[in-house]
């Protein structure tokens, strides 16, 4: 039921009342024809004129006052019976009906009502309303350019402006936003700034339907999925609070800070129970802490992620993946740009960090399984989104292209598989459709003009919403392709996937092989240089007994070697100077020697031609 606020005026206020009548017609001007006007004007002609077939309007602009509209309740009871009959007793709501009954006043109207009805009732059997004339018939597809508009903008009302750090959308429907804002820049907040976050009214943009109070600026704020008053929230100082909506601003409960997270809970995720209370969160400070919102005193279970479960070489998270049909598993981007696979109830601490998926040369920032196939998944971080397999570890299946601006934020289509979206600092938003393209998005939208931070696409597909750093949540409606289905399109994914995934395996053993064989061929040369260094090492050491000498005699060694070689070296030049002339000799008998040689050399010659 719309809830409606009539607004009243008194008669008295109107001012005085209108009298109108008739009387007889009043000449109030007359202003006689002068030819002497005529001097001060030129007569055109001829005269062309254009004209249509409609009428001339004039069209005028006016700037109105903003008018804020405000949302009133009122208590219902239950009226149309009498003062003296209590509706919840059925003996007096039965007597007094049997009193009613034998009015003829009732009996006479029911009478008269009997004929128009029981017409009313023939028709309805005869002609079947509901009936669905054109159900086999497969509507056209009109394949139109993808577009998106702008329905509604909400600005953080306050003076000194924060950024939207999360949004959540209202579980029952698009019709309210949770916004989270937050200054996420170190030490720069000044003691003036708000920590209030905010619920708006889609349809109102003028003034929040209401104000979260945390005791710390929030950083992320979720709707539960089972109950949709209750919100939960993770604050900079890293403590969790849980608000519900009945209850008013004031956060029901927070975790004791002693208990709670060393950084700001960048991430808060509701866990699929059957109590619909269970939580977790994750921080930059390593630690994965379970939460029940009805004990909020310490945490259920916690987790750090480091592979032998240490706290101090624990790797800081800024985003969750959790899907409620695998309840133990989850995973998590760390500011190393690795993603890490968890599994919560492993039966070893070294089994709870299943995998890791390391690509991204920077903090991830998003991370979401696709909604159809949930071994899939989409990872946002530096200048680059990618796609992963479970089954691949080493690479991701697909990629796109390399932006020259920081991305902050993606996620994937509720309804489309083949699309997802993707915020940037440079304050666009890419829409990517990798059945329609895989090089370029296939969308790129101008948001605003400073950096968009975060990003939430509502459960039909067809709404939006983008937060920016100026505290701007922008809401955007898509064109109708963008979150219609196509006949094919889930085949088509699942044969891409498939493809990409078998492609990088083929890719990786390949990588494997290569890397082998550079591994032997330097097993190779690392033996032959063993061999020849073996060798070396038993020169030096023939002639001694095992076991290491000490280091004078090492000394005396190496002194007895250099006095050896220098020996040697001087007698290899005196023997040559032995063999060289003097200058005092007769070199008569030397160059007859070399004569003879010539002459012999030269008969050779002549023989061997004859």
């Amino acid at each position: 039921m719309e809830i409606v606020y009539v607004y009243t005026k008194k008669r008295s206020e109107f001012g005085r009342q209108c009298n109108f009548s008739d009387r007889a017609a009043e000449l109030h001007v007359d202003i006689p024809p002068d030819d002497n006007v005529l001097e001060d004007f030129i007569e055109r002609n001829p005269v062309d004129i254009g004209i249509q077939c409609v009428q001339e309007m004039s069209e005028h602009d006016a700037n109105t006052e903003r008018f804020e509209t405000n949302v009133r309740g009122i208590n219902h009871t239950e009226g149309g019976w009498p003062k003296d009959v209590n509706p919840n007793e059925l003996e007096q709501v039965t007597r007094y009906r049997k009193k009613v009954e034998k009015d003829e006043v009732y009996i006479s109207a029911v009478l008269q009502l009997g004929n128009s009805m029981e017409h009313c009732i023939k028709q309805n059997n005869a002609v079947d309303i509901y009936e669905e004339y054109f159900e086999n018939v497969d509507a056209e597809i009109i394949d139109e350019a993808a577009t998106a508009k702008t329905i509604n903008v909400f600005r953080d009302p306050n003076d000194i402006k924060r950024t939207a750090t999360h949004i959540s959308w209202y579980p029952d429907g698009p019709r309210k936003l949770a916004v989270a804002y937050c200054n996420l820049v170190f030490q720069s907040t000044s003691p003036e700034t708000s920590m209030e976050s905010y619920i708006w009214d889609v349809e109102n943009p003028n003034k929040p339907e209401m104000t979260i109070k945390p005791v710390s600026p929030l950083t992320c704020l979720e709707y539960n999925p089972k109950d949709a008053h209750i919100l939960l929230g993770g604050c900079y100082n890293g403590q969790i609070a849980y608000w519900d909506t009945r209850k008013g601003s004031q956060p029901v409960e927070l975790t004791p800070i002693e208990q709670s997270h060393r950084d700001p809970a960048y991430k808060t995720i509701w866990i699929q129970s059957k109590t619909g209370t269970e939580c977790f969160s994750t921080s930059t400070d390593g630690q994965v802490l379970w939460w029940d919102i009805r004990k909020m005193g310490e945490p259920t279970d916690k987790m750090y992620l480091d592979k032998k479960q240490e706290f101090h070489n624990a790797q800081g998270a800024y985003c969750l993946e959790y899907e409620p049909t695998m309840p133990t598993k989850f995973m998590a981007g760390t500011e190393q740009g690795n993603i890490i696979s968890c599994n919560r109830k492993a039966k070893t601490p070294l089994d709870k960090i299943a995998a890791v998926f390391t690509g991204h040369i920077g903090p991830v920032y998003a991370l979401q399984r696709n909604p159809q196939f949930t071994k899939n998944f989409l990872s946002v971080g530096d200048w680059c989104a990618r796609i992963w397999s479970e089954d691949i570890r080493e690479s991701s299946i697909m990629w796109t292209k390399q932006y020259s601006s920081y991305l902050t934020d993606g996620c994937w289509s509720p309804i489309r598989p083949a699309v997802f979206f993707i915020t940037k600092m440079d304050g666009t938003l890419d829409v990517w459709d990798i059945i329609f393209k895989q090089n370029n998005p296939t969308l790129t939208l101008q948001v605003c003009d400073c950096p968009l931070y975060s990003l939430r696409v509502q459960e039909s597909g067809k709404l939006i919403a983008t937060g920016s750093q100026d505290g701007t949540t922008t809401l955007l409606e898509l064109s109708e392709g963008l979150y219609t289905m196509g006949r094919n399109e889930k085949n088509l994914v699942t044969n891409m996937f498939e493809r990409e995934t078998r492609r990088e395996k083929i890719l990786d053993t390949r990588h494997k092989e290569i890397r082998l064989k550079e591994r032997t061929k330097e097993g190779k040369d690392e033996k032959k240089d063993d061999k020849k260094h073996e060798t070396h090492e038993t020169h030096k050491t023939e002639g001694e007994e095992g076991g290491e000498k000490p280091k004078e005699e090492v000394v005396e060694d190496e002194e007895n070697l250099y006095t050896k070689a220098e020996k040697e070296f001087f007698d290899i030049i005196s023997s040559e100077k032995k063999k060289q002339p003097t200058p005092n000799n007769d070199f008569s008998e030397v160059e007859k020697k070399e004569n003879d040689i010539n002459s012999s050399d030269a008969n050779d010659e002549s023989e061997k031609k004859d």
